[in-house]
């Protein structure tokens, strides 16, 4: 599918080539419905510059997400990038998803850029929830050393043969899913089967509660912890439920619950992060969000683990279990790394892009921030053509793109 833009007087042009890469995963088949056995099946799209060549791409994958259309990758191949956006195994849908097998179909995708489609180079482009993602692959392809889930299923990345990239950009990404959700998530309820069981005090959509922007330090710390323990009073009862079953699945129950080995669940109020209110806290170029939006998203059916499992818990919302930590990973990395802030974020606040920077250990790394930038650029063309101009400066200083692009 070709597609054309005309800014300031010129047409940059670019193909759109659908990407499909199968392969064989004994796992394939235990977080989807219907499927194909044991192959793993990713969909995607080159989005290539025409009349450019280059032996370099910039790879976009999220967890869950699918990002063909979103505006810095397409922006990207308007500049004259070859980019490729390729979706995981749970495309859309992150109800069941184990980020370990999300490194696995990454590793796919960096295979099939190199091999299948000839790139010399594979620069990972980790954006929002795809920066963790990248973070988290990287390391594993340079040093692997997990080879079980939180929930201590086997999905072994040692033995998994991940090609590492070239290098990493880190764009407007939080550190991780388990951390981001975690300052997100109202820390108010108290029983989970019944989330109008509320502690008032914390409640920041009561009207009665005292505590109002801009809030005081010791109200933040207070918010802060209760948000944690509520993620480790989930985590403690996701554990508790799977013991249950894998002692149900040993002793050979031959009633309705033979071979159940997970548990789906939902998780109520997961939007109530004080940032969004108090714009004092962590302060950039963000508006504060009004009460009743924020309250809207609290109780959407989309929300961050609305719909989540047992194991999918343990791997990717955990605060305590999650592997899948940015910072943790960049320790270990020793690719060149950028990492890039959008000054004007709303949801992804300044501390987290800082947090993954300073963990990189070697000197190949670069922090950018975006002036004014919020998160997508949605009617930010001037900021995000200034965004990509940079990076690809940043790209020919590390000898990961032609000069000639």
């Amino acid at each position: 599918m070709e597609n054309r833009q005309v800014e300031n007087e010129t047409k940059v042009t670019y193909v759109r080539k659908p990407i499909k890469i199968v392969f064989e995963d004994k796992t394939a088949a235990d977080e989807r419905y219907g499927g194909n056995g044991d192959v793993a099946i990713l969909e995607g799209e080159l989005l290539e510059p025409q009349n450019v060549a280059s032996k370099s791409v910039f790879v976009f994958m999220h967890p869950s997400g699918i990002q063909n259309l979103l505006p810095m990758p397409v922006a990207m191949a308007r500049a004259g990038l070859h980019v490729i956006t390729c979706c995981s195994r749970y495309p859309n849908n992150d109800s069941c998803l184990i980020m370990e097998k999300v490194a696995i179909d990454l590793g796919a995708c960096v295979k099939h850029a190199k091999e299948k489609l000839g790139y010399a180079k594979v620069v990972l482009c980790g954006w929002s929830g795809g920066g963790s993602l990248s973070s988290f692959y990287q390391a594993q392809a340079e040093r692997p050393t997990i080879q079980k889930t939180p929930a201590g299923d086997s999905v072994d990345l040692t033995a998994a043969n991940l090609p590492p990239a070239d290098g990493l950009c880190i764009l407007a990404a939080h550190t991780s899913r388990a951390k981001i959700f975690t300052e997100w998530i109202d820390p108010s309820v108290l029983d989970e089967s019944d989330p109008s069981k509320r502690d008032r005090d914390l409640d920041v959509f009561d009207p009665a509660n005292p505590n109002q922007p801009p809030y005081s330090p010791e109200y933040i710390a207070r918010f802060r912890q209760a948000q944690i323990e509520r993620n480790r009073r989930i985590t403690r009862w996701a554990k508790q439920q799977l013991a249950k079953l894998d002692e149900a699945t040993s002793q050979g129950p031959t009633d309705w619950r033979r071979a159940r080995r997970d548990l789906a669940f939902t998780v109520h109020c997961t939007q109530a992060d004080l940032r969004r209110l108090d714009t004092t806290i962590e302060p950039n170029g963000r508006e504060a969000t009004p009460l009743d939006t924020l309250a809207a998203e609290n109780h959407s059916p989309v929300g961050l683990a609305r719909f989540t499992t047992l194991r999918s818990w343990l791997s990717q919302w955990s605060y305590d279990d999650s592997k899948a930590d940015g910072p943790l990973s960049l320790t270990t990395v020793e690719c060149p790394v950028l990492v890039m802030a959008n000054e004007a974020d709303h949801l992804v606040p300044g501390s987290h892009p800082k947090a993954m920077y300073d963990a990189v250990r070697h000197s190949r790394k670069t922090f950018l921030e975006i002036e004014g930038a919020t998160h997508y650029y949605f009617g930010q063309k001037q900021l995000m053509a200034s965004a990509i101009q940079r990076i690809k400066t940043w790209l020919r200083q590390q000898d990961l793109l032609e000069s000639q692009v």
